[in-house]
């Protein structure tokens, strides 16, 4: 086998320069919406009960410039303490990311699956943080598996014959 056998394969330049290597990268990552009520104060601070806590997200996704997604991993709480609510939190947590010489197939569950595991960690400070100065403990969410939570979206909207650009609430 000659080297003219793996042409346009690898991260190797094209004789012509073309960089034809896929490339993915953060270009930058932010809080797009924050918002965190307490509206029980001062009487939740007197409330003895075990917190317990709802967590809900979703991902959505778009392209806002040529090979420029946006992701949004938007991730709301809400805490009971009896029946009294304890806080709401409300966080959209957004990245975008560049992907140039990804093949179409690639895209969706990158942007679905992988780029919500990179932002994952930041929001979860951000969410932790807010919490935290609203007089509660920190509320420190376990790891999602968005790989894995993608690929049952994905078999489930094959089962019912649809596809969507967005996912959650799991």
């Amino acid at each position: 086998m000659d080297e003219h056998d793996n042409a346009g394969v690898g991260a190797e330049p094209l004789a012509n320069g073309a960089d034809t290597a896929p490339i993915v990268g953060l270009i930058s990552q932010y809080v797009k919406d924050l918002s965190f009520e307490n509206p029980n104060t001062p009487a939740i601070y007197q409330n003895q009960e075990a917190p317990q806590v709802d967590v809900q997200f979703n991902i959505a996704t778009g392209q806002v410039g040529d090979d420029v997604y946006e992701v949004v991993l938007k991730i709301d709480v809400k805490s009971l303490q009896g029946d009294m609510v304890a806080f709401v939190v409300d966080l959209s947590f957004a990245g975008l990311f560049g992907l140039r010489n990804v093949p179409a197939e690639h895209i969706q569950p990158f942007l679905l699956g992988e780029a919500p595991r990179l932002l994952f960690p930041f929001a979860r400070r951000v969410l932790a943080d807010a919490v935290r100065d609203g007089g509660f403990a920190p509320l420190l969410l376990e790891p999602i598996d968005f790989g894995g939570l993608y690929m049952q979206q994905v078999q489930g909207q094959l089962d019912a014959g649809q596809t969507s650009g967005e996912f959650g609430n799991a």
